[in-house]
């Protein structure tokens, strides 16, 4: 498992459409592991629920947010892990 690294500031999902059926690519994998083994959550979106989540690296204490850019698509699309700012995350979430 990789852990984000320092200089990270975004990972962007795709799917990959391999003739019968659209697959996630590395990054979405890789965000579905960051967030069940590496990252904490700390809270949901008011407005959105879950498909704007809030977590903290407990290693070094960066703030990220999980959305779903693409929400029109089925399951709503791939996900993004993106750096948020403590003032945005105050703004957005109750934590």
């Amino acid at each position: 498992m990789m852990k984000l690294q320092s200089n990270e500031t975004e990972i962007v999902g795709q799917w990959m459409f391999d003739g019968a059926r659209c697959q996630p690519d590395a990054s979405c994998r890789r965000i579905e592991q960051l967030v069940a083994n590496c990252l904490t959550k700390l809270s949901e979106s008011r407005l959105y629920g879950s498909w704007e989540t809030l977590f903290v690296d407990p290693v070094d204490g960066r703030l990220w947010e999980r959305t779903y850019p693409q929400g029109e698509l089925h399951g709503g699309g791939p996900p993004r892990l993106s750096l948020i700012s403590e003032d945005a995350a105050r703004l957005k979430y109750d934590f």
